[in-house]
């Protein structure tokens, strides 16, 4: 896929996130369905998962190739990745992480705060992948928590997968 496609694609997922966060009642945003995280938890773990992200690719270049080393595979498309991530995901549920138990439940008074940061961490994430060069996308690696060291390019992928995988969570459970 190429950068201004997974750019156009992250703005896509983050807006239907982000509008289906804003429409939800604010009991919803403290209080979830038995055992599922609130719709404040569901925007705080995207702020999250994004901001650090965002971190990462404002560091200078030679920085992944000393911390992660370079692709060393052939890249997988859009689909292969959400595939790979809903059976990883399948495997981490049988096994979650104390953090993923433990997220904390932000306030409504938080709630105008965590949307703005989510919007303008999102904005940052397209302005750069349009920015970094294809050949950089492609040969440098960054650690995911469940599937392990990802080329860029597949990471900026996965991350629009991301947003609307919470977003189905969001409009079929809450």
């Amino acid at each position: 896929m190429h950068k201004d496609e997974i750019a156009d694609l992250l703005e896509e997922k983050y807006r239907t996130l982000l509008n289906c966060l804003e429409v939800q009642d604010d009991e919803k945003w403290i209080q979830g369905p038995e055992g599922k995280w609130t719709s404040g938890q569901q925007a705080l773990h995207m702020l999250q998962s994004i901001k650090p992200l965002n971190d990462v690719l404002s560091l200078p270049r030679f920085w992944y190739k000393y911390a992660y080393g370079l692709n060393d595979r052939e890249l997988r498309d859009y689909d292969t990745i959400v595939q790979r991530y809903l059976q990883r995901l399948e495997d981490y549920k049988k096994n979650p992480r104390k953090v993923s138990k433990t997220l904390r439940i932000p306030k409504i008074k938080d709630k105008r705060y965590i949307l703005n940061r989510l919007q303008v961490e999102s904005k940052k994430l397209q302005y750069k992948t349009r920015r970094i060069s294809d050949k950089n996308l492609d040969t440098l690696v960054l650690p995911h928590p469940i599937m392990g060291k990802m080329p860029v390019r597949e990471l900026l992928m996965w991350t629009a997968y991301h947003a609307e995988h919470h977003t189905k969570q969001l409009q079929e459970s809450y």
